[in-house]
Formats: structure tokens, C-alpha cells, sequence
């Protein structure tokens, strides 16, 4: 150990060259000294005065020591072994600040290549010791610049070295970064590290976030938006491609799109998303609408001219981005201002001047109602449907929801989470919370007087979220999306009774029909219509077949919900059924009445062939990969849709036929409307051929005294056996 004095570098050329220089009176120093906290190489040269330490500027600056102060020295041994540096990153800056003049003349920042420069560099200081944090000057193509040690990879740290270190040899890998706000541009980067600076994190539990049954979602999103930004820049550049700039993320309402796009922006490293809503651009102000569109990408434009690609990604979350981006030339007014806001926003993602640190999300459930040119690549080209979650995804929004109460004890025992995800189908995130909030709030409402409440007390302790008040809250909550059971229910008021052989074939070949769309990767689309005479039981046979299927989704379509609607509302209102079925894995349609679905009339005849074409082409129209669809229709004119072509459209057609006799006194006797010995003559009365929803509406009539000659007093009770007079007396007065 010796004390030398420190003096200046004796020649600037020898300052690029990161050597300490000593008189060769001072040659135990030679080739490496420990100074301070790094190691230097040294070399003798005759202008040094003995006892002296030549450093350049950076080292002195390093050292903290300025000329004529004395430092403390000792000879440094390089370990034989396990010493050499595998990988080094460097941090680059100029080694003075560039002017305003000098930045435009290069165009506002420096390019640096990296291969070139990291070959001068080997060139240069091979054989040295480098430690992290230390900082060298070196010399590119009449610059000069700094350079910083960030990270090291050396095999192994020997035994007594207290901050880690390495040499620097040929075999070393570069790595090249641009210190912040150096305007200094990285080309040509080869050996490039991983960029895991930009997420936050580097494990990611979505139950943490509050996000489930969107895995493979999200997966496809990392994929497609972030997979080439995780690289460094270079291989983007070799690669001949470019970032992804937007992305759509659409579906039904309720099913996680803002909740996504929010957490997206929380874990990545970027700047504060700005986060807007479609209809907050719209200004009553001349050309304001526009400048809204320019205010959002204004701080990311202005860091891509300082920074070019090295600037921060910069998200911008766009809400019900189909309220901006309306299809050009569909808006009326006159005024143009939406086309004009569409034109805008598509220059600011792939105009021109177009940038390439920006990510813009946007969120709707119209995407039939965006404008084509912004969905093309370049623009909203990641297109990720947001659907509904299946059951295990369903599992794990109930978990999140109920994460707290768990843990705090509130949620009894004998809840079963899985069996709320079997039974929850086509719940929507949303719903699946709106659902628990429900359960809590049967359970709260235990603990309440509503007729004390000033001088009530609660017990949090016995607060308990039971199974009990998840079976009122399924009551409670119901899917928009869901099956609509209640309208089915209402079409079969009377149950399903089989009358005989034939009635029995027509609904085992109907179950096979649904057993077929459930089970077969070959059928995702079949059609089937239901024809004969009105008030066969066409409806409710459908109905039943609804409700056995247990399909997610079960709609049924009726004319009576389509009052005073014109042509094309009902287009859109069947469109929109269909649509709704295509976002569930198994779904069952019932168009019922098809004939006054078309407003069919035989006087003229008149019929809708707007709302006719519609259903040709929905009908043959095939669902989504992935997605199946049974569609059954019902219609009393067969012969009607043959010319129409309405019959050939469906792939099965199937004839509900009318009761006869024995058919007949199948149903009676099923039903006990009679005593065994009056049965005979009471369908002796009946029609050959009789519709079984009039059988079931003569019953009723002669069950609470509709027959004037059989003594009207309505005193039979519902369900039990009819007088036969009454029976007879009805039929008298019906037949005249």
C-alpha cells in the first residue's frame, strides 16, 4: 500500500484509453492497482514524476480527488480463474451536453452503432478489470462519450472481492443503453438483452388484480401488443416490423373490457395511461372535437422527438370508443364533424407523422359500428373478443368476489363456489358480482329491524353469507344473456303428455335433434321446423325442448314482442338475437309464428320480404368457430313457406299432427278429467281430428261451468273429475 499524488493524464489521447499512468520508479503498481473502488489498469510513462498517479478527468471525477490531492494505492492480482466479465451493459452518454443546434443538426438525437462501437471498445480496453458503477470515456466517430458499468455477468465472484467485478476480454458481451435524456439512438444491437423493465412485475396472479376467467384473453393480448416490445429495439429493427400501435377489445357488456384495459395500464412501466370516454371528445365548438384527438397523443409526440423509439410507451385507454368511430358517412347532420374525428384519430395512429410508442386500447360492444379503416393492421389491429367466462372462469370471479369474506369469516360453510359456477351459465363478470352482492345483501338484511332501526344493535359475529342466500340471489340476478325459462314455461301451461305412438316419435326424433348440436363437432348449426295445424302443441314442444336442452342461451322469438315495429326494427331485432346467441358456446333459438314474424295475411297476400330475407339469411348463416346454434322454428302455413322458400332453408322439417280418438282418450284418461266409465262418451263428443290446445280449453270451459245446460255454478274444483252433463252441455253450446 503507498500514497501517490495525484497530476493530470499526460496526453488526451492517453485519457480515452481509461489507463492510470506512474513512473516506472512506481512499477509495483504495474498492471493493476485497487484505487478507492476500482480497479485500474497502469502503464508507465517517462512525463509522470515519481510517486505520482496520472488520471484522466472521468476518473478523477470518479475518485473524487482533484490534482495535487494524495490517494491511496495498492497493487491489484487478477485471479487466475473465474474473473472474466461474460456480459456487460453499458449506459451511454455524451460526456458534455449536446445544444440545441447540435441536436437538429442530427436530426435531434445521435445514432450510435452498436457493433461498430462495441468492437472499438474491445479494442481498446481488453485485458482490463471493470466494476459496476464505474464510468469510462471513449472515443466513436469524432465523439466522445461516457460510458457506464450498469450490470455485469462474471461465472463466479472469488472469495474476498466486496463488489463485483470482472475482465474485460474479446469473448465479452455488449450490451448497449441510452442514458435518459442523453439523446443518444442505439442501432444495430445484436446481443441484446430481454427488456423486463416494462412490466412492473415479473409474476402476475390475476386473482391479485381482480381479473378472472380472462387467462387465455390476456395471453393472446401479451402475444399480439407486447411480445415485441419485451425486446430491445435492434431486433425489432432486423425483424423489418413494427409495434403494435391499438387494439379493440369487444363483447357483451359486463364481461371485464374497462376492468383489462385499467389493469393493463397499472402493470407496465410506461407513463399514467390517459383514459377517456368516446362520448368526452365530442365538442359543440368548431374543429375543438379535433383538437381533443390531438391533446391525447401531444406528451407522447413531443418525448418521440427527443427520445425516437426509446421513449416510454405511452397507453391510451379509449371507453366506448364506438361513440367517436362511427362508420363515415352513416352520421347525419351534414356537418361532417364525426368523419372528421375518425380522419384525426386514424393520422395519429398511422398517418405521416405516425408514432411508435403508443398503445391505444380501445373498448366496445358495437364493434359492428366502428368504422372499417381504423380495424385494419396498423391501427386497432389486435382484435380480442372478450366473451363470456365458461364455468372455470366463472369459479374464479366468484373466488375474487368472495376473496374477503372468506378471509374474514362472513361466508358459511356451506357455500359451494363450484356448484355456483355450474349453475351461473352465461353470467357475465358483472353479474357473477352483482350476484354475491346480493347473497350479502339477504344476509345483512337478517341482521336488520326495519321496524327499530334507531335502536337497533347488530353482531357482526353473527353475519354469515349462506347457501341459502345465494339461492334467493340466482331468484334475483338474471343474465342478460341468459335462458329465458320463464317465457318457455308460459308456453306449456298445461305440461307435456304424450298422446300416442306418433307424438312419442316426433319428440324422441326432436331430442336427438338437440343431443346432435350438443355432442357433434360436424353439426355447429341445425334447423329445424315445426309445421301443423294451429294449436298442435308446435309451441310447447318447442319449449320443452328449450328447457330439457339445459342450452346456456334459449330465446324465444314471438311476434307479440315485435308490436308496431317497422321492417327494419325487426331485422334488427332478430339480427341482434342471433347475435346474442353466437357469444354462448351451446345456444337454442325458437322463432314462433313465423308467419306473423313476416305479417302474413292470405287476403292479398301480403307479407313482409324485408323481415323474409332477413331470416333467410340468419337462418343459413353459420355461427362462429366454436360456437353452436339449434334454431326451431313453428309455423301452422307449410304450404305458404314452401313458396317462399322458407321450407328448404331449414335442414329438418317436422309435422306436429292433430289428436285423434284413441289419442284423445290417451289425454283425458292422463289427466283424470273423467270418471273411467263416462271416458267413452266423453270422447265419443270430441272432433276426428282435434288440436290438443283446444282440448285442453274445452276442458277448462267445462270444468268452471262454461256449458250453460249443466248447471254453471263453477263449482268444480281445478284438477277434478268433470260431470258429463257439464261436458255434453259444453259441447252443445260450442257446436250450436
Amino acid at each position: 500500500m503507498a500514497m501517490l499524488r495525484v497530476s493530470n493524464c499526460p496526453s488526451q489521447d492517453l485519457a480515452l484509453t481509461n489507463c492510470a499512468f506512474v513512473n516506472a520508479a512506481d512499477a509495483k503498481f504495474i498492471p493493476h492497482a485497487e484505487i478507492g473502488d476500482v480497479v485500474l489498469f497502469v502503464k508507465p510513462h517517462p512525463d509522470v514524476e515519481p510517486g505520482a498517479l496520472a488520471l484522466n478527468g472521468v476518473q478523477r471525477k470518479l475518485l473524487r480527488v482533484s490534482t495535487g490531492d494524495t490517494i491511496r494505492a495498492e497493487p491489484f492480482a487478477v485471479p487466475s480463474s473465474q474473473f472474466t466479465a461474460a456480459g456487460m451493459t453499458l449506459e451511454l452518454e455524451f460526456t458534455k451536453l449536446r445544444t440545441a443546434a447540435e441536436l437538429n443538426a442530427v436530426g435531434r438525437h445521435e445514432e450510435v452503432d452498436a457493433v461498430a462501437l462495441g468492437a472499438g471498445i474491445k479494442r481498446v480496453f481488453a485485458s482490463q478489470v471493470f466494476t459496476v458503477g464505474q464510468k469510462a470515456a471513449v472515443e466513436y466517430c469524432g465523439n466522445n462519450y461516457l460510458f457506464t458499468v450498469s450490470s455485469m455477468l462474471v461465472a463466479d465472484v472469488p472469495e474476498g472481492v466486496t463488489s463485483l467485478r470482472g475482465v474485460f476480454t474479446p469473448d465479452t458481451s455488449v450490451v448497449f443503453a441510452a442514458a435518459h435524456g442523453s439523446a443518444i439512438k442505439i442501432v444495430g444491437q445484436k446481443n441484446a438483452a430481454v427488456n423486463s423493465n416494462l412490466f412492473k412485475t415479473k409474476e402476475f396472479s390475476f386473482e391479485k388484480l381482480g381479473i378472472g376467467g380472462l387467462d387465455k384473453q390476456f395471453e393472446d393480448i401479451f402475444r399480439r401488443a407486447f411480445s415485441s416490445r419485451v425486446f430491445p429495439q435492434s431486433v425489432v429493427q432486423r425483424l423489418g416490423i413494427h409495434h403494435v400501435k391499438g387494439m379493440l377489445l369487444h363483447g357483451p357488456p359486463g364481461t371485464g373490457k374497462t376492468l383489462i384495459a385499467r389493469q393493463i395500464g397499472k402493470m407496465l412501466n410506461g407513463k399514467e395511461p390517459k383514459v377517456v370516454n368516446g362520448p368526452e371528445v365530442m365538442s359543440k365548438y368548431v374543429g375543438q372535437s379535433e383538437e381533443n384527438v390531438r391533446a391525447l397523443f401531444a406528451d407522447a409526440e413531443a418525448e418521440y422527438k427527443q427520445k425516437g423509439d426509446d421513449s416510454d410507451l405511452h397507453i391510451i385507454i379509449f371507453d366506448e370508443i364506438d361513440a367517436v368511430c362511427k362508420a363515415r358517412g352513416t352520421t347525419g347532420g351534414g356537418t361532417g364533424v364525426q368523419d372528421s374525428i375518425v380522419n384525426q384519430l386514424l393520422t395519429k395512429i398511422d398517418g405521416v407523422d405516425a408514432l411508435n410508442n403508443i398503445l391505444l386500447i380501445g373498448m366496445t360492444n358495437r364493434k359492428d359500428m366502428l368504422d372499417e379503416a381504423i380495424l385494419r393492421p396498423g391501427r386497432l389491429e389486435v382484435h380480442i373478443e372478450i366473451g363470456l367466462p365458461d364455468e372455470a372462469g366463472r369459479n374464479q370471479i366468484l373466488k375474487i368476489h368472495s376473496m374477503k369474506m372468506s378471509e374474514n369469516e362472513f361466508l358459511g360453510h356451506d357455500v359451494d363456489l363450484a356448484d355456483l359456477a355450474r349453475r351461473t351459465k352465461n353470467f357475465s363478470g358483472a353479474e357473477i358480482e352483482g350476484l354475491v352482492k346480493s347473497a350479502v345483501s339477504f344476509a345483512l338484511s337478517r341482521q336488520v329491524d326495519f321496524q327499530n332501526l334507531g335502536a337497533m344493535e347488530i353482531d357482526e359475529d353473527n353475519v354469515k353469507i349462506e347457501a341459502a342466500d345465494f339461492e334467493r340471489a340466482l331468484g334475483e340476478v338474471q343474465p342478460a344473456f341468459g335462458a329465458s325459462t320463464d317465457m318457455f314455461e308460459r308456453c306449456r301451461l298445461n305440461g307435456i303428455i304424450s298422446p300416442g305412438e306418433k307424438h312419442e316419435k316426433l319428440h324422441h326424433t326432436c331430442r336427438a335433434l338437440v343431443e346432435q348440436v350438443r355432442v357433434s363437432p360436424k353439426t355447429p348449426m341445425l334447423t329445424c321446423l315445426l309445421e301443423g295445424a294451429a294449436g298442435s302443441g308446435k309451441t310447447a314442444l318447442a319449449a320443452t325442448l328449450a328447457i330439457g336442452s339445459e342450452f346456456p342461451f334459449t330465446k324465444l322469438v314471438s311476434a307479440d314482442t315485435m308490436v308496431g315495429q317497422s321492417e327494419m326494427g325487426k331485422c334488427q331485432a332478430l339480427a341482434k338475437v342471433f347475435e346474442d346467441a353466437y357469444k354462448s358456446p351451446l345456444s337454442l333459438i325458437v322463432l314462433d309464428d313465423i308467419e306473423r314474424l313476416l305479417e302474413y295475411v292470405a287476403i292479398g297476400p301480403r307479407f313482409s320480404n324485408v323481415v323474409l330475407q332477413a331470416l333467410l339469411i340468419l337462418l343459413k348463416r353459420q355461427p362462429p368457430e366454436g360456437k353452436k346454434l339449434l334454431v326451431i322454428g313453428t309455423t301452422s302455413l307449410p304450404h305458404v313457406f314452401e313458396d317462399m322458400g322458407l321450407t328448404a332453408t331449414f335442414n329438418v322439417s317436422l309435422h306436429c299432427p292433430l289428436l285423434g280418438g284413441e289419442e284423445g282418450k290417451k289425454v283425458l284418461s292422463q289427466i283424470g278429467a273423467f270418471e273411467p266409465h263416462e271416458l267413452d262418451a266423453a270422447v265419443a263428443l270430441l272432433d276426428e281430428q282435434t288440436p290438443i290446445k283446444k282440448l285442453f280449453m274445452l276442458l277448462e270451459m267445462a270444468r268452471h261451468g262454461g256449458g250453460g245446460g249443466g248447471g254453471g255454478d263453477g263449482d268444480a274444483e281445478d284438477g277434478g273429475k268433470i260431470p258429463l252433463e257439464r261436458w255434453i252441455a259444453c259441447m252443445e253450446d260450442l257446436h250450436g
